[in-house]
């Protein structure tokens, strides 16, 4: 059953929390579920995190569900035991919502949330990338007991940003045992020089989360050529929502994709903006419009 969903970090940022610091907690919760109408929605700073009763009420009272969250990896910088301590609360969370999937990135040497070029990233050598999938298939494994498919995120500034380091580490899980899954995310797809519907198509067997986000080309250029950080980048408006029209992301071949393929989850709208220049009321209705009616036309609903 395909569900749409969308996170708060279009009203509400995680990373910066200036940006949406006015915005109500209720307003956020009332526009996106009886408002726009989104079936569920992202964890973010503003939830209960350590109580997933009260998350699961609070949610619930305005007819959205809890989709899943992110949880930072630090496998490069800690045992496998102990991230295994580390995911176990979260996890829990996850149980209590009913939730399929546990969303991750490796975030020891990110420099996403850092005041640094996105040029200045990391990169693993083959044989690190390989070491480095061992571990999160140990994780993967530790979550699939528990009923919890491991997705995992790629995303700008980390060790898995590229075309290329996304088909390593892909094959390298793969070789390892599988049971690591793909978060695919058609807006850090593009934004890292990949083409999003050869990634989706090459890996979609694997992918057990969408997140729906769209690229404004002439600031991705911007980024690229002033040396911008990730978050300079997103102050500066690179992410939209699908139907955009400054947005480079096309999304009729990536939901033709998912329903040829049987695809069966959610379709999250995760593109974060500065809410004071798109209102994200505006920007979010416009995104879930603009999903269905192409879900409708692929076949995917």
């Amino acid at each position: 059953m395909i569900q749409f969903g969308t996170n708060p970090i279009a009203w509400a940022n995680d990373d910066d929390q200036s940006l949406g610091k006015d915005i109500p907690t209720e307003r956020i919760l009332r526009e996106a579920g009886r408002e726009i109408g989104f079936d569920g929605i992202e964890n973010g700073h503003r939830w209960p995190q350590d109580d997933p009763e009260a998350l699961r009420a609070l949610l619930a009272g305005y007819g959205l569900k809890f989709i899943s969250g992110w949880h930072s990896l630090n496998l490069l910088a800690h045992s496998v035991e102990d991230e295994k301590k580390a995911i176990q609360p979260h996890l829990d969370k996850l149980k209590h919502n009913g939730c399929k999937v546990a969303i991750t990135c490796e975030t020891s040497n990110s420099v996403q949330g850092l005041d640094t070029p996105l040029s200045g990233r990391v990169i693993l050598s083959d044989e690190e990338m390989v070491d480095f999938a061992n571990k999160v298939e140990e994780i993967a494994r530790y979550c699939a007991d528990q009923g919890i498919d491991l997705v995992y995120h790629h995303h700008m500034g980390t060790v898995v940003q590229s075309a290329e380091d996304i088909d390593r580490f892909m094959a390298a899980t793969e070789a390892a045992g599988g049971a690591t899954k793909l978060l695919f995310d058609a807006g850090h797809c593009y934004f890292g020089g990949a083409d999003p519907e050869n990634i989706l198509r090459k890996y979609v067997s694997r992918v057990r989360h969408f997140h729906a986000k769209n690229v404004r080309p002439a600031i991705r250029e911007k980024v690229e050529t002033e040396g911008w950080s990730f978050m300079d980048g997103v102050r500066g408006g690179v992410f939209t929502v699908p139907g955009d029209q400054e947005g480079a992301v096309d999304f009729k071949p990536l939901l033709k994709i998912l329903a040829d393929n049987g695809y069966d989850g959610w379709i999250v709208i995760e593109a974060e903006q500065d809410p004071d220049d798109r209102n994200p009321l505006m920007y979010q209705t416009l995104g879930l419009a603009t999903l269905k009616r192409l879900a409708a036309e692929t076949g995917l609903l």
